[in-house]
């Protein structure tokens, strides 16, 4: 007898196609929050994920209280004139200016491992405290799961997923770096559930990724991330480089066409709330 598929594990066909579209970076800055909450409430978007030490966070916290909202995991500061710095301030955690990492190569470098469970502890646990329903986590800059080097900090990841209930953003099956970790294996072992597949946009125009990747969406969980944030000079301020990514994500989202395009192909949207429920149920 096979085993269900996770579509009918959650409780659909086995050639159900589903996709978690999940907008990241909620609470970097306010116009993250308001272009968030936009696409959420008359957009595709149906999850989301909170930078806990960012200081727009808090205020994120209220204004998504009750969506399905995640923990970034959080472990660089990219930008150059704005940055944040850790909850827990491990010695390992900040570069010389007193911040996160600016990359995920020198995060890799820098970051001791007892160091990164604590302070990602410390930001599910605020996230929590804020009354935050915590569904899933992933992680910024892919930093616990981008070095082939470090299963240590992917250790932590499936840790933490596993004390807490909550599935994990996986990468797609045929990265190198998870590869070798054997991610999907430890994760299952572990009785961790995460996305079958990820539809991996940046730096690419997103109207064009869901015209492109929707219809060829396989059968299974699928997970598509953006990054909306509505336009002004806060954005311009922090990020002149990709502000216009971001707010091309933002108007993407909630354009009726791509809406129009998920219905046309059957294509059903869940959150991770969804797996997130399962997990806890086994």
């Amino acid at each position: 007898m096979t085993e269900p598929t996770l579509a009918q594990r959650l409780g659909y066909p086995a050639d159900a196609k589903l996709v978690v579209i999940n907008a990241d970076d909620l609470g970097s800055c306010h116009s993250a929050n308001v272009g968030v909450f936009e696409c959420l409430a008359t957009g595709t978007v149906t999850s989301a994920t909170l930078m806990v030490p960012c200081p727009w966070a808090r205020e994120a916290a209220r204004m998504f209280k009750g969506d399905a909202v995640g923990v970034h995991l959080t472990l660089t500061s990219e930008y150059r004139g704005y940055r944040w710095r850790s909850l827990t301030n491990g010695g390992s955690l900040h570069d010389g200016d007193g911040f996160f990492p600016a990359t995920t190569e020198e995060a890799l470098q820098r970051i001791e491992a007892g160091d990164a469970r604590v302070e990602c502890r410390a930001q599910i646990e605020t996230a929590l405290s804020w009354g935050v329903d915590v569904t899933h986590l992933d992680t910024h800059m892919g930093a616990l799961q981008a070095g082939s080097d470090r299963a240590d900090l992917f250790e932590i990841y499936l840790d933490l997923a596993e004390e807490f209930r909550v599935p994990v953003r996986m990468s797609s099956r045929g990265l190198t770096v998870e590869q070798v970790l054997q991610a999907r294996e430890r994760a299952q072992s572990r009785g961790v559930l995460f996305n079958e597949r990820l539809v991996y946009p940046w730096p690419r125009r997103m109207r064009d990724v869901f015209f492109e990747e929707i219809p060829k969406l396989l059968p299974g969980v699928n997970e598509i991330f953006a990054h909306p944030v509505v336009d002004g000079e806060e954005l311009r301020g922090y990020d002149a480089v990709n502000a216009d990514i971001r707010t091309h994500d933002a108007s993407c989202l909630i354009d009726p066409e791509v809406s129009y395009l998920l219905d046309q192909h059957d294509i059903i949207r869940i959150s991770f709330r969804e797996l997130r429920e399962l997990q806890r149920a086994r």
